[in-house]
């Protein structure tokens, strides 16, 4: 069979296939699992559907600060997990459409190529298909990475992939260890620890979020161990054994040797994430890849084969599902708008939200990045308890979890990074992707500035004044040297 294009994944691929059949191209899409991503089936939106009542629970404990007393909330978790599943569930609606829609042909099941043009597909019904295509789209997304452990697997473990699989809990966990210290570890912690299990943490890395400012990294860890989270940062997971009641899990300590050990009626494997690019027989197709697995692309998304696209996570580098949409919008315009200008994937302002306790918003570079380039800078901080909505939500100066907003700005009031941590930081974070956008730098000189900010009035009392008033303790007559100057007063 021949295509006009071929999408191996249903995550943000879809919105590529869809584009290309409602133009009358004859489409093929390959999906072993649930059509839907990552994002719908085991990341995104059914983790949140969990975060928020999380988020709920330890905002009604918070309460008393402000003179309201609740008693323990009852957690109906089985209506909680119906919920999510519903929502994982609409996956059945989405392939239901796809294999209905004109010019579309789904394949269930795992493809792999056997030549730049061909792809066989092992089917999940049995038998394998072989088809051939004009064009094709990689966007086969990444998986956990689960380490080589004494005992892994014959005690047994949990990634995201199985939770929302085939060992999701009838009923949160009395216990729970994790191994890991990123986004989905903390997560998972987050959510758990409020509805009253258990939680231990085990990191490699010394600190937690390390892709994160480390005063919002700290801002975390308190949080963290306020709500009674065990956390071993820089201590190695060596070892895992059975137990009666679940797992007994060894950690090392890899600055001092150090053991540790911990019992949790479960063990989630939360330690990075890899490459499904390998069972796609790229070499095959002669597509490259680097060392670690991702395809390789250039600026417009094309691999080393010309008629051979790829986009999202299997691009490794940030796995957000907002950034595959934005791959996907580039691609429809440079593969289904010829005669015009192609566009160039830009990843300088790429934002992100952590949905821990406090919410985490990131967007652009870190100052120790900023630094790393020799770049002259100011930096501009703010504190929740600072602004009127922040003392009426209970925030005082002396808080652990008095949130914070720091803001990066160039000697030209260009915004280089901006992270904040507290209620609503992920939102707040957003009106600086706007501005970091705005403009064309080789015309503007006002372009990505913060200058629209300055001039602009801020409704009062909002949690918005937070980055507009951050910017009066910014001395911008003298900007940092990162070549002669300490990194800023953490």
């Amino acid at each position: 069979m021949m295509f006009d294009l071929v999408v191996i994944g249903t995550g943000a691929g879809l919105m590529v296939a869809e584009a290309a059949a409602k133009r009358g191209l004859e489409v093929a899409v390959v999906e072993k699992g649930k059509f839907g991503g990552t994002c719908l089936t085991r990341g995104c939106i059914p983790s949140k559907m969990l975060v928020y009542p999380a988020d709920l629970l330890r905002e009604a404990e918070r309460a008393e600060k402000i003179g309201i007393r609740f008693g323990r909330p009852e957690v109906d978790f089985e209506r909680i997990s119906r919920r999510v599943w519903d929502r994982i569930n609409v996956s059945a609606q989405i392939e239901e459409s796809f294999s209905s829609m004109p010019h579309v042909t789904c394949f269930k099941g795992e493809g792999y190529f056997t030549g730049p043009a061909v792809m066989r597909v092992r089917l999940n019904a049995g038998g394998e298909a072989e088809l051939s295509g004009r064009r094709f789209l990689i966007a086969a997304g990444a998986r956990t990475r689960v380490p080589a452990i004494r005992g892994l697997e014959e005690a047994g473990y949990i990634t995201s992939e199985s939770f929302f699989g085939d060992k999701y809990p009838k009923k949160p966990w009395k216990s729970l260890i994790i191994s890991g210290t990123g986004t989905v570890a903390m997560e998972f912690a987050h959510i758990f620890s409020a509805f009253g299990t258990e939680v231990t943490v085990f990191g490699r890395n010394p600190r937690l979020l390390p892709q994160e400012e480390p005063e919002i990294a700290d801002l975390l860890r308190w949080q963290m161990k306020e709500s009674g989270v065990h956390l071993h940062t820089g201590f190695e997971v060596i070892a895992v054994e059975k137990t009666p009641g679940g797992k007994r899990v060894t950690a090392r300590s890899r600055q001092t040797g150090e053991l540790l050990t911990a019992e949790g009626e479960e063990l989630l494997i939360a330690s990075g994430v890899e490459s499904a690019a390998d069972a796609l027989n790229l070499s095959a197709a002669g597509v490259e890849t680097d060392e670690n697995g991702w395809v390789k692309v250039n600026e417009y998304l094309e691999t080393s084969q010309p008629h051979i696209w790829a986009l999202g996570d299997i691009l490794g580098g940030h796995l957000f599902r907002h950034k595959a949409n934005y791959e996907a919008e580039i691609l429809i315009h440079n593969l289904l708008r010829e005669g015009e200008p192609r566009r160039r994937a830009d990843y300088r302002a790429i934002p992100w939200g952590i949905f821990t306790l406090p919410q985490i918003g990131h967007l652009g570079m870190t100052e120790e990045q900023v630094r790393a380039r020799g770049i002259r800078y100011h930096v501009a901080r703010y504190r929740y308890s600072y602004i009127a909505v922040g003392m009426a939500m209970g925030y005082e100066n002396d808080d652990g979890d008095n949130g914070l907003v720091k803001l990066l700005l160039d000697e030209d009031r260009r915004i280089l990074g901006v992270h904040i941590a507290g209620f609503q930081a992920a939102t707040l974070v957003q009106p600086f992707v706007y501005l970091m956008n705005a403009g064309d730098p080789l015309k503007d000189a006002e372009a990505g500035t913060i200058l629209p900010l300055m001039r602009s009035m801020v409704i009062h009392p909002t949690l918005s004044e937070l980055a507009a008033w951050s910017l009066e303790t910014v001395d911008f007559d003298h900007p940092i040297d990162p070549t002669v100057q300490e990194p800023s007063d953490r």
